[in-house]
């Protein structure tokens, strides 16, 4: 059996590359890869894995969630040279073989697509943040690795390529709030002076003023990004007092509309380019991401 989280724990927001090496104060809580309760009073467990890798070439994304008992899984390609998105979700896993407890593959087979990937996993920056007026209320982890490597083949209509890029992975599970709206940029390029470089921004979940989410990856190496990601209403800019100054232009949308009565969601995401600056004014020579705008009622 999972452990319980007593009622009246105080929780605060904790943030590090802990690896298999958690705090003490950590020590109460059932963080994955252990199994977590399917419910903390009212509020469902919610927990998925998306797996976001771009470049000038391809860009793509797989995920998979889940939502109490409900599951959904999706995966999309944006075939920049051919100018073509193709994508599907399914509520399901379907032919989606992607989870916490299978790091380091993307699998998706599905009619004319395939996707097999080997990523290059890490460590990652993880956040345990509270959610809910008082503490004890609830939490919600999650785990960021930003510029992993990601090798393998795409194959679309038959036409197979290799792909060779950087990924964003994002690995969530907590006890949301029923009504949560937050809008996140995740991105990979090369700065000015020629290294590597990733981000991580959000805005509205798990985005306390400090041992937040929020980071830049340069060379691999994480740091916090200050408090506030501001994000432009039609999300073509996202922007932070420590000299987060991105500008984004969106070339392919996914959008989506779920009504299950018990749960309700709309995002949009856009795939895209990046210029601007990173944290500390960094430069950005070249940069490939996406952006979304997402509200749940779970």
């Amino acid at each position: 059996m999972p452990p319980v989280l007593p009622s009246t724990a105080r929780i605060a927001a904790h943030r590090g590359r802990y690896g298999s090496a958690r705090p003490p104060a950590l020590a109460a809580l059932p963080l994955p890869p252990s199994r977590m309760p399917g419910r903390r009073g009212a509020r469902p467990l919610k927990r998925w894995r998306y797996v976001g890798v771009y470049g000038p070439e391809l860009m793509l994304c797989v995920g998979v969630a889940q939502v109490g008992p409900g599951r959904q899984s999706f995966w999309a390609v944006w075939d920049r040279a051919a100018g073509r998105l193709h994508e599907r979700t399914r509520l399901r896993r379907g032919s989606v073989q992607l989870g916490l407890d299978q790091p380091g593959r993307v699998l998706v087979h599905d009619g004319a697509v395939t996707i097999d990937l080997t990523l290059d996993e890490v460590d990652g920056v993880e956040t345990v943040c509270p959610v809910g007026p008082r503490p004890g209320d609830a939490f919600a982890w999650t785990r960021k690795q930003g510029g992993v490597r990601a090798r393998g083949v795409v194959t679309v209509d038959g036409a197979t390529r290799e792909l060779d890029a950087l990924a964003v992975i994002d690995d969530s599970a907590g006890y949301h709030a029923r009504h949560t709206a937050w809008q996140w940029c995740a991105g990979v390029g090369r700065a000015d002076d020629g290294r590597a470089v990733a981000w991580n921004l959000v805005a509205g979940i798990n985005d306390p003023p400090h041992d937040s989410e929020r980071t830049v990856w340069v060379d691999g190496e994480p740091a916090e990004v200050g408090p506030e990601a501001r994000f432009a209403d039609d999300l073509s800019a996202v922007a932070t007092d420590d000299g987060v100054d991105l500008r984004f232009a969106a070339e392919a949308v996914r959008e989506r509309r779920e009504n299950l009565l018990v749960v309700r969601s709309s995002y949009r995401q856009p795939f895209g380019t990046f210029a601007g600056t990173l944290s500390g004014g960094l430069a950005l020579a070249e940069g490939w991401g996406v952006m979304e705008q997402h509200t749940a009622l779970w």
